[in-house]
């Protein structure tokens, strides 16, 4: 049993490392001068460390507004899909109404749908969305939601992944909480904002990793939805340091380490409820 336990741990280790080690050659190469970088045999570990890469970065290539961009669309959609998902979800787990069972497997069989076939439907809805943009009350004559923060939010604030956890988190909790608050003389609304909505924290938590990451992430549909170079997320604006034949790969190895940041803080500041809810999960 031991020697099975020992085996165990060092296969875990290896594979961190083998996981780890792109990650630790590029937080290394952003502090590396450009000939240490190509030196062969390479280095491991910096001579010199210099953070003139961090520097040429943020100040040459307006990665500070790719920053800013992505911070804010990811945070939003994040807000948005956690309102959306945890009320469909609280829906479909605890209210009864016509055709429920049905409309549910309709909403699991988009999550079956690759994006890039919905990809440009969702294109011309957000170009030919009414009265914004220049555009009529027919969606015409303008650009719609193209280059916004709203144009960029659109895939992420609603997914039915999101209402799948949560109405399994929901479906959890016996039905008596509900009718005694109904008793007590509660609303439907009293009741899931004052006892399920805070007793969702975990699913709700695991949810906000789940969405700020994709919404952070994505590269695909902003670079789709947005012309202007000021409305550019940081995954876009990762590609600024690549020109056709060759990279700038300092400035880059520091961006791309700047920009994983805060998905190291979100994950880190969820962990607790996200363990929780694969916990709970496993045990059901």
């Amino acid at each position: 049993m031991k020697s099975r336990r020992v085996w165990t741990i060092m296969l875990l280790v290896f594979t961190a490392i083998i996981m780890g080690f792109p990650f630790f050659w590029m937080i290394t190469s952003s502090v590396k001068s450009n000939e240490e970088i190509f030196l062969w045999p390479p280095t491991f570990l910096p001579k010199t460390p210099t953070f003139e890469h961090y520097q040429n970065a943020i100040m040459t290539r307006s990665f500070g507004r790719y920053f800013l961009n992505s911070f804010i669309v990811a945070l939003s959609s994040a807000i948005i899909n956690l309102i959306f998902c945890s009320v469909a979800g609280y829906a479909f787990a605890k209210l009864e109404f016509p055709f429920k069972n049905i409309l549910f497997l309709i909403l699991l069989s988009t999550m079956m749908v690759p994006i890039q076939i919905t990809l440009v439907p969702t294109f011309l809805l957000v170009k030919s969305f009414p009265l914004v943009g220049g555009n009529d009350i027919f969606g015409r004559g303008g650009t719609g939601l193209l280059n916004t923060y709203f144009g960029l939010m659109i895939p992420h604030i609603m997914s039915a992944f999101g209402v799948f956890v949560m109405r399994q988190f929901y479906m959890q909790f016996p039905r008596e909480l509900m009718e005694a608050a109904r008793i007590d003389g509660a609303s439907e609304l009293r009741i899931f904002t004052k006892i399920f909505l805070p007793l969702g924290k975990p699913s709700l938590a695991a949810l906000a990793i789940f969405t700020f990451t994709q919404a952070w992430d994505d590269f695909l549909w902003p670079l789709v939805v947005t012309s202007d170079s000021n409305m550019r997320t940081i995954q876009l604006g990762l590609e600024t340091f690549k020109s056709r034949y060759t990279a700038d790969w300092g400035p880059l190895m520091a961006a791309t380490t700047m920009s994983i940041i805060p998905i190291v803080i979100v994950f880190f500041v969820f962990q607790k409820y996200f363990t929780d809810i694969s916990l709970s999960s496993g045990i059901k």
